[in-house]
């Protein structure tokens, strides 16, 4: 009576059989992986199906982000030891993956009296207006920065002929040791608002051109800067 529920030797599955089933389950997550999941993840189409799906181009943007991402991620090697004469060498990547050394001077303890706090900066940078026009070849980037000093205010509007572009707006300062501060970026056609400078300093705008077409991008500045460049 305990063993009426027990299969017979006959109803279950042939050791052949079994070794079929786990051989076409390898082959099947092995198409899978080369036609599927390289493309999306990896940008890697070895049989052409990517491509022809669209998963090639979002394996090439995921890669193309995580890289830029990582670029712009500051890299900071510190001295060890905590005696305050030591001189501390800070590296640091900036958007162009330029490596730049900055050297921080020792820190020295001195007794004198507390100088008045300086006045507030008044804007009075003569407003003026640029329009600039350039055409970026496939992942191709350029950037386009005003000099302004802290609270000054640029109005711009730019856009393309019709393609989308990465952008991320940005300022910088050598006289402060600023390589880089965030404003915002994205992917867009167009965009227009107002920039205000947090600091004094060069602020403005770095396109990269990530579509397979040639873009032509156009940008009008109106505001309280002393400097307009392309770079």
């Amino acid at each position: 009576m305990y063993n009426k529920n027990i299969p017979s030797d006959r109803e279950l599955p042939s050791t052949s059989t079994l070794i079929k089933s786990t051989v076409l389950a390898a082959i099947m997550a092995g198409v899978l992986l080369v036609t599927v999941v390289m493309p999306a993840e990896y940008g890697k189409d070895l049989t052409g199906l990517g491509e022809i799906m669209g998963l090639k181009r979002m394996g090439e943007i995921k890669i193309s982000l995580a890289k830029e991402t990582a670029a712009e991620q500051p890299v900071v090697t510190t001295s060890a030891g905590t005696n305050t004469d030591e001189i501390v060498t800070t590296q640091v990547i900036n958007p162009k993956n330029i490596l730049t050394t900055v050297v921080i001077e020792p820190i020295k303890t001195v007794t004198e009296s507390v100088p008045p706090a300086p006045a507030e900066k008044s804007v009075n940078a003569a407003v003026q207006s640029h329009e600039m026009t350039f055409s970026l070849a496939p992942d191709e980037g350029t950037e386009v920065k005003v000099t302004m000093i802290e609270g000054a205010k640029v109005i711009y509007t730019w856009q393309t002929d019709g393609g989308r572009s990465n952008f991320d707006v940005h300022g910088d300062s050598k006289k402060l040791d600023i390589s880089y501060h965030p404003y915002y970026k994205g992917t867009d056609s167009k965009r227009e608002g107002t920039l205000e400078a947090a600091f004094d300093g060069g602020h403005g705008w770095f396109w990269r051109n990530r579509t397979k077409k040639a873009l032509t991008i156009t940008i009008n500045t109106t505001g309280e800067y002393t400097d307009i460049r392309r770079y």
